[in-house]
């Protein structure tokens, strides 16, 4: 029998079998890899943790004195016929120091902040990547899910074109009507269409995937099928209190929220030594010369050679409510981070309680569902020789193959979104994905 040129393309385009031209085929350890090394989110991720680490030397650096340094050159010109000269030549030279001893504790509460910031931009690496993690995985299953959708209904479509090809034998025989043929054919049509449709979204799921890894538009890829075992379907899984206490202790997300509390504490008691006097130490060195003294240049710089040293005191009396603004809007930020961590718990729990549902009642569907297509299988079966041999009519036949259709595939999406689930629980636990 001939095959149609469409049901050919979609297996070669499902099945990534291609001509003449290596394809990579990518397992899900494959694309988890690439992506932390690729992604540009993760890669932005270390960046800002690199800017960190430049915030807090810096900060580190405030608590050492400042030196700087000053020259001056100036020309005066007098424009009098009763002067020797009508310009005057000057200049200054200066070296300057100055160390902060008290300034209640606003530069060693921001080291403070800025270590704290260190360990949130190394979370936010961690974050990043488990973002990458989940995207991937639910990618990866859904092109897996779209794959084995498309083989069913190519499958689908050959039992079509078979049974299209025998219903028009029995009617040539004078077995069935025009109308027994006919639907049978519009039958055969929506199989193509929903074959059409599976082929689409496997596309759209790929550019999804693909997208992820960040690969460019031109580069084709190829999905490792693997066999997912009924045991990796219907893996155990430890209670959901055990899963959520868990998920606290190793999200990053969570842990970053704890540490904002910390930042927003800091910031109260820097706002807060608004109200104490700084205290700051200054030297300096200096000298220069000028032009019509008579005395020679290294001469001048000597004689006008000074040195100073001198404490400065600085006490803060009225500052137009700066002061108790900066410190109660420290205490509102306070607050507002405590709530965010609250929040941060809650979304937490709804994400973990989502997951949790969705793996197990996937996993009693999947069981359900098999036992569906299997029977479905032995209807389907005893119906299609019943019809062939005149016992059933073409509604019958149809309806059971569309019942088997069904079943097949809610038992894939049960499947895959089972091991979905089960594989992001996985990383809400912090533990190894299964590799597949």
């Amino acid at each position: 029998m001939k095959r149609f040129s469409l049901i050919l393309s979609v297996i070669l385009t499902a099945f990534g079998v291609q001509s003449q031209e290596y394809i990579r085929t990518w397992s899900l350890d494959d694309c988890l890899n690439y992506a932390l090394e690729q992604n540009i989110q993760v890669k932005k991720s270390k960046v800002n943790q690199l800017s960190g680490d430049e915030d807090l030397l810096q900060s580190k650096a405030q608590l050492f004195p400042s030196l700087s340094a000053s020259i001056s050159q100036s020309v005066v010109n007098y424009p009098s016929d009763n002067v020797a000269s009508n310009n005057s030549y000057s200049g200054s030279y200066g070296i300057s120091a100055n160390l902060r001893l008290f300034d209640g504790g606003r530069r060693t509460n921001t080291i403070k902040q800025n270590e704290i910031r260190q360990d949130m931009n190394e979370l936010a690496v961690e974050q990043s990547e488990n973002d990458i993690r989940i995207a991937l995985i639910q990618a990866y299953m859904q092109v897996l899910y779209a794959m084995e959708s498309v083989r069913i209904n190519v499958n689908t479509v050959e039992v079509s074109e078979l049974q299209y090809e025998r219903a028009s034998e029995l009617l040539r025989a004078g077995s069935i009507s025009r109308v027994d043929l006919a639907q049978m054919e519009s039958q055969r049509s929506s199989d193509k269409y929903r074959l059409v449709v599976s082929q689409v979204s496997l596309d759209n799921y790929t550019l999804q995937l693909k997208q992820l890894l960040e690969l460019d538009i031109t580069e084709e890829i190829a999905i490792h099928t693997p066999d997912l075992t009924l045991d990796k379907i219907m893996t155990p899984l430890s209670d959901k209190q055990t899963i959520y206490q868990t998920a606290l202790t190793v999200m990053p997300e969570v842990k970053s929220s704890l540490l904002s509390m910390d930042i927003a504490n800091l910031e109260i008691k820097k706002a807060q030594a608004g109200y104490l006097p700084s205290l700051s130490l200054n030297a300096a060195l200096g000298s220069g010369h000028a032009s019509g003294i008579g005395s020679a240049f290294g001469t001048q710089l000597w004689d006008r050679m000074n040195e100073s040293i001198g404490l400065s005191v600085s006490i803060p009396i009225f500052s137009n409510r700066e002061n108790k603004t900066a410190v109660n809007k420290a205490k509102l930020a306070s607050l507002t981070s405590e709530l965010d961590w609250m929040t941060t718990q809650k979304q937490l729990l709804r994400t973990v309680e989502g997951l949790y549902l969705d793996a197990t009642s996937s996993q009693n569907q999947y069981l359900a569902a098999v036992e569906q297509v299997k029977y479905s299988e032995e209807t389907y079966t005893l119906i299609e020789e019943q019809f062939f041999l005149g016992m059933k009519n073409t509604l019958e036949l149809l309806t059971a193959k569309n019942n088997l259709l069904s079943a097949q595939q809610e038992m894939l999406q049960s499947k895959y979104m089972a091991v979905m689930n089960i594989q992001l629980l996985n990383v809400y636990q912090n533990q190894p994905i299964i590799m597949i």
